[in-house]
């Protein structure tokens, strides 16, 4: 029997979402490193911040990012000896050459 884990998905509901979740974690890491002159050290506690909102890091918002873009328009496809392939969703499955 063969078992298959499910993939980590990083996507939003929707592309403005997603976007705002960048922004919002962006702006916490600049805003961090930013006002260290001003307010000092205590600043950077915003940068933890910015790992909630991008999900885990900066790579996760950007995996998540192109997942919302995709999401519809294109799955995943397995045969039975294992072998994936990434196809456009609804359209009829290849038959090997």
């Amino acid at each position: 029997m063969k078992t298959t884990q499910p993939a980590m998905n990083f996507a939003s509901s929707s592309v403005p979402r997603h976007l705002a979740r960048g922004a919002i974690g962006f702006g916490l890491i600049i805003g961090s490193i930013a006002l260290v002159p001003v307010v000092g050290p205590v600043s950077l506690l915003a940068a933890p911040l910015a790992l909630i909102a991008f999900r885990g890091c900066p790579t996760c918002w950007m995996v998540g990012l192109a997942q919302t873009i995709s999401r519809g328009r294109l799955e995943r496809r397995c045969d039975e000896d294992g072998v994936c392939t990434l196809a456009v969703a609804g359209a009829p499955p290849r038959s090997p050459q």
